[in-house]
């Protein structure tokens, strides 16, 4: 047998014996799999796919043309503000813009840019396709907005398309981009991206943002001004240094530093140099020619307004918006004239050296339509090119007393009673020794009343207290309603949870927290508007080509019974007729209302309805220098500027002159509930001074003395109230204290005398 012979034989044997051998099935199953699996299969498939993805791509790139066009965001465009008759109120300009050429902006501020975005933008083709595939995949999948975009591609999106992050529209953005970078010189992709980004404080473009943040024009920003402006761009709202929050700081600030580190990088900054370099904090912002003045005020409280509703700073600051306020230009005219009228021609702003506390005053007021929530006027301060920030939206001011109607609610609505059991009424009697102990109080706290007064012999009625503002009342009823059940009614009623509201907090009842001139309209509107929800809104309508925005309803659901906002209004009115509120009383019109002075005398407010309108006034004493909350007393050279001094004032002259010619209607007040009157037996005259023994109980169902005194300074007479008391808690229909030919009450100065010290809230 020859070797050829002795193979075959051989491969015969193996043939036979592989068909019941685990050798054979293993080897038919490794041939499988390399067959399938072969070099020349997978390199079939990869240049298959391959051409695929050219043939795509090659279909992509010449089915998409560069627009000939900019977008609506790349040309200049206005807005225009109406009064609610439709008459134009003020016009912003088309964006906020100044083209500059390359040439003036420095190299180094370039170079920031390049640095924190696109760092090989001189060398790419204008697209990062790493960066994009990313970009699709987390747009595509949800996690995220698309990213990895070069410079040449954020021009592209600014001039040419939308701000839409669809994976549609970031395909167009590729291929668009790629034509750009072949037809455009680099440095004239760069001039346009720096032209056309959105800063912030509506700066659209290098120029702008540089004016805007820094004071200056373009060609003379600096390389830590020109990071700042490059670390801005990713978030204007929340980086701008002069309103962002501790977080938004802490995020701008790694961003500048890595514009810097990026340069050093790059070869571009020396590193012993960026270790000298710091950043420098933007001006605060101003506002643009043509938005001074109250008008600037109402633009700005409308745009954020449409912020809250879902729109965003750059969304309104593109233009084209035609916005219709619910502002009155007659009301607003006369709320104007009432703040000049009642303080401004009262104050010596430039006599700092005999009037200092004249400089320190800043007032603010919100003006609401009782039956449709609209504002009507608003003040917001001298004017917004003196101060940028509006007096009537600012929140770093307490309420005060104005506060203690929300005590008094929350108490009525969950049927509270006092310590020894009866229900808190308005009839209802409580001690109102001046620093008297809270009683069941988790935390200690013994309020003093204004003056140190001691109010009764020593029982006094709901009714009383909320006329003469008796803190320690108040500091009871609160612990007796429970703090977390009032506050939880004043953030039913509109009140804002911006501050940590302590959880058992008897000071809380003499308005700790902070809120500003709309939150507490809303407060007073809701409950005039008996318990149902009451949201005042400023825009009444705005259109844009693109769409129509509608704001919600400003009128709400039940948030209080009946029974309890009527009965808080009836309490209130006879505030205005015998108690702190007598500054305000008028023939002309029925009104509800309550003061409030903050301690140390930092704030004033007067907030008070009729059956047309709901007015916040407000007054804050301000440092013009340091900012810092400072006393009011001293304002116009007179005495302790409570609630019932000017802000009362500003409230009586504009309310009267608004509801001229309006035949005003009566409060609806049926069902309210008084409680049931204490028999008085013998007067009290209140004394000043600590009390040298105290009522052993906070509250009681005894007698009710009937001397309280005169909130606007003077002291009551000591003689018994001859008619009980559910007789005499609420004004006339018509009050007729001040002759009927003469709706403003006759004294011309309620303000109180000089008083030696600071008092605690009222």
């Amino acid at each position: 047998m020859g070797r050829a012979d002795a193979r075959r034989a051989q491969q015969q044997r193996g043939a036979r014996k592989a068909p019941g051998g685990r050798e054979g099935k293993s080897s038919d199953k490794r041939g499988g799999i390399r067959r399938f699996f072969t070099w020349k299969t997978i390199l079939g498939t990869f240049l298959g796919g391959l051409l695929l993805l050219v043939a795509g791509a090659f279909i992509l790139y010449f089915s998409v043309d560069e627009p000939s066009d900019p977008n609506k965001t790349a040309t200049l465009q206005s807005n225009t503000y109406k009064y609610s008759d439709g008459s134009v109120m003020a016009r912003t300009g088309s964006m906020n813009r100044e083209i500059v050429s390359i040439d003036k902006i420095s190299e180094d501020v370039r170079t920031a840019f390049i640095a924190i975005e696109n760092k090989t933008f001189y060398k790419d083709s204008g697209i990062d396709v790493i960066g994009v595939a990313r970009g699709l995949f987390n747009t595509a999948t949800g996690k995220g907005k698309a990213g990895g975009s070069t410079i040449t591609q954020q021009y592209v999106k600014n001039y040419y398309l939308t701000q839409d992050q669809s994976p549609t529209r970031k395909l167009r953005e590729l291929v668009i981009a790629l034509k750009v970078d072949q037809r455009m010189d680099k440095n004239e992709i760069l001039a346009g991206y720096l032209n056309t980004n959105f800063y912030g404080r509506n700066a659209y473009g290098i120029q702008a943002a540089a004016q805007a943040f820094y004071g200056v024009d373009a060609d003379k920003l600096t390389l830590e001004q020109g990071a700042y402006l490059a670390a801005v761009i990713q978030a204007p709202s929340q980086y701008d240094w002069a309103t962002a929050g501790p977080n938004g700081k802490r995020l701008v600030m790694i961003r500048f530093n890595a514009v810097l580190d990026n340069m050093v990088e790059m070869g571009k900054l020396d590193a012993a140099k960026r270790k000298e370099l710091k950043f420098q904090e933007p001006i605060k912002p101003k506002p643009r020619p043509g938005m001074e003045g109250q008008k600037g005020y109402l633009v700005q409280a409308a745009n954020d307004e449409l912020n809250k509703q879902g729109y965003k700073d750059g969304d309104i600051a593109a233009g084209g918006w035609t916005i219709t306020l619910n502002i009155d230009k007659k009301k607003q005219a006369a709320l104007e004239k009432a703040v000049q009228d009642e303080l401004e021609s009262k104050l010596d702003r430039k006599n700092t050296k005999d009037r200092p506390q004249d400089q320190s005053v800043q007032a603010g007021a919100t003006s609401v339509d009782a039956k449709t929530g609209g504002i009507v006027a608003m003040y917001g301060g001298v004017g917004l090119t003196e101060k940028s920030e509006s007096n009537a939206l600012r929140t770093d001011y307490q309420p005060g007393s104005t506060f203690k109607p929300v005590v008094l609610a929350t108490a009525l609505d969950t049927g509270a009673t006092t310590q020894d059991g009866k229900p808190i009424t308005p009839n209802a009697l409580y001690d109102g020794t001046s620093r008297r102990k809270v009683v069941g109080s988790a935390t200690p706290f013994n309020p003093q009343n204004q003056d140190d007064i001691n109010y009764g012999d020593p029982m006094i009625t709901v009714q009383e207290a909320t006329n003469s503002s008796v803190n320690s009342v108040y500091a009871q009823m609160i612990v007796d309603a429970k703090p977390q059940a009032t506050k939880k009614t004043a953030l039913a009623l509109g009140m804002v949870d911006r501050d940590a509201w302590p959880a058992d907090a008897p000071a809380m009842s003499l308005g700790t927290m902070s809120a500003n001139t709309l939150e507490m309209a809303g407060v007073y509107a809701t409950l005039g508007n008996h318990g149902k929800k009451v949201t005042p809104t400023i825009v009444k309508q705005a259109e844009h080509k693109d769409g129509e925005f509608k704001p919600v309803n400003p009128m709400g659901a039940q948030v209080l019974k009946r029974e309890t906002a009527d009965t808080v209004t009836k309490v209130l009115t006879g505030v205005v007729a015998e108690g702190s509120g007598k500054a305000v009383r008028s023939s002309a019109y029925e009104a509800a209302g309550k003061t409030g002075t903050t301690e140390s005398n930092v704030a004033a407010w007067f907030t008070g309805y009729t059956p047309e309108l709901v007015t916040v006034v407000a007054m804050f004493g301000e440092d013009p220098n340091s900012h810092n909350q400072v006393t009011l007393t001293g304002t116009a050279g007179k005495g302790r500027a409570g609630g019932s001094s000017f802000p009362a004032q500003i409230w009586q002259a504009y309310t009267t002159a608004a509801l001229a010619g309006v035949n005003t209607g009566e409060f609806d007040l049926s069902d309210a509930k008084m409680g049931a009157p204490a028999a008085p037996t013998r007067s009290a005259v209140p004394t000043t001074g600590p009390t040298t023994s105290a009522s052993p109980s906070p509250s009681s169902s005894g007698t009710r003395p009937s001397g309280t005194p005169d909130p606007s300074g003077s002291n009551g007479s000591g003689k018994p109230d001859p008619s009980p008391p559910t007789k005499n808690p609420t004004p006339p229909t018509k009050n007729p204290t001040p002759p009927t030919k003469n709706p403003t009450p006759p004294t011309k100065d309620p303000t109180p005398p000089v008083i030696p010290n600071e008092q605690p809230q009222r």
